[in-house]
């Protein structure tokens, strides 16, 4: 068991991980930028630490001040969170040299799964089913991408290996558009990520994006949480998860879900992790494993009773998974409403001080959030204040309980997307299940 854990985030996730830190005995330790010092779990933890300025790049990207922090204070672990440093094997790497531990998988399974080209090609030989495509990097030979383009067949996209948050990526309809869109992608990934490397794959007209939860201990074990849908999106960030994911025949389930984990092990998997697929027509189609802990845990710590984050401490410890995959039963259904600081038209940042909060409450209903009353959000960092997760015994049931829970809601002093939330929840499409990635772009006209 550790004995204390150094909490490298912020916001809502850092007072997360403290309150899993707590359950089992750990002692923390928070450290924080300069305007961060009043935030919930730095006045909680055991001991603080101010490691640098506002500026993320100065603080909670800072390496050496981390890693300085848990000399300082004798930790024997950190926990990423989400973001900031969650995937950088470059730093995963140097706490483990520093002799400290690493909560997350070994940094060269961070990095590869961080080459979206490197991702790909392991999951293939892992038996998971990808989209079709270049199958690696597109080179200077026009012809080979042509040829390639044809064999997949338009319209497909070329995308950065070393991409995220929607940037280095176009979409290719036409032979004619092919040339000029893999240099124009190059061009964009290099300026944007500093490595210009790009692959081909089938673009899919209408997916869903769903993803498959799993743990693994890095001894031989692995099982998975079911899935989750986030297909509610708006410039490839979520806005609404769910799990189960609607409307998936049983089969197509199964077999996912089956080759997640027997991928885990075969790549010695460590920690929590997710499977991100595109869903169409009864196929999946993997995009990219991400190699932390997501923003969306929660619908799927409702609806299987298993805590991610304690797991995530347990496994970091030395601990070889407490349960079997038999053990995991999925029960009712679960939603989660992301609120952000930000206009519900414009989405423009809104921070500022919060002059009155009150959270919703009721049988089903959990509020992962870090702000109070008198709580200033600043302008430096994400827009995420909190999170309504609601579960119900079937779907309209976890769906109703949001109607309520967002009518409860209330904060004064900023604008906020509670309003765009509850629009959503009431929305007809969205109501029945199963909306594409587009739906929501689409419904607000962007």
């Amino acid at each position: 068991m550790l004995e204390k854990v150094l909490i490298a985030n912020r916001g809502e996730i850092a007072l997360r991980i403290l309150r899993s830190c707590k359950e089992l005995g750990i002692k923390t330790v928070a450290v924080h930028s300069k305007v961060d010092a009043n935030l919930k779990h730095v006045l909680l933890a055991d001991e603080s630490i101010c490691i640098g300025p506002n500026s993320s790049t100065q603080s909670y990207l800072n390496v050496p001040a981390i890693i300085s922090a848990m000399e300082i204070s004798n930790s024997q672990a950190v926990h990423p969170g989400y973001g900031f440093l969650a995937e950088n094997a470059d730093f995963a790497e140097k706490v483990e040299k520093s002799g400290f531990i690493f909560i997350g998988p070994s940094a060269s399974v961070i990095r590869t799964m961080g080459d979206k080209v490197a991702a790909i090609a392991s999951m293939i030989k892992a038996g998971v089913p990808t989209v079709p495509g270049s199958n690696g990097p597109l080179n200077s030979n026009s012809n080979r991408s042509k040829k390639i383009g044809a064999k997949v067949g338009y319209p497909v996209i070329i995308k950065a290996a070393a991409g995220g948050g929607g940037r280095g990526m176009r979409v290719v309809r036409s032979e004619g558009e092919l040339s000029d869109a893999i240099q124009l992608t190059k061009a964009e990934a290099k300026a944007a990520f500093g490595d210009d490397t790009v692959y081909m794959e089938k673009f899919l007209e209408d997916p869903r994006h769903v993803e498959v939860q799993v743990i693994a201990d890095g001894q031989g074990n692995a099982l998975h949480l079911g899935d989750r849908d986030c297909s509610l999106q708006r410039r490839h960030q979520k806005v609404i998860e769910e799990a189960p994911a609607p409307n998936i025949p049983k089969a197509a389930r199964d077999a996912v879900l089956k080759a997640c984990v027997e991928a885990c092990i075969k790549i010695d998997y460590r920690g929590a992790g997710t499977f991100e697929f595109l869903y169409e027509k009864g196929e999946f189609f993997f995009i990219e494993m991400n190699t932390r802990i997501q923003v969306e845990h929660p619908v799927t710590e409702m609806i299987t009773g298993i805590e991610i984050v304690k797991e995530q401490l347990l496994i970091a410890g030395g601990e070889k998974l407490s349960m079997r995959q038999e053990d995991i039963v999925i029960r009712g259904h679960a939603f989660e409403c992301r609120i952000n600081a930000e206009d519900s038209s414009t989405f423009m940042p809104s921070p500022g001080k919060i002059t009155a909060y009150h959270a919703p409450g009721g049988n089903g209903v959990r509020v992962d959030s870090h702000i109070y009353t008198g709580y200033t959000v600043p302008p430096y960092y994400d827009s995420l204040i909190g999170k309504i997760i609601t579960r119900g015994k079937d779907r309209s049931g976890a769906l109703a309980r949001m109607a309520n829970a967002l009518d409860e809601l209330h904060i004064e002093g900023i604008k906020t997307n509670i309003n765009l939330q509850k629009d959503l929840v009431s929305d007809k499409e969205f109501s029945r299940g199963g909306v594409n990635i587009h739906y929501l772009e689409k419904k607000l006209g962007i």
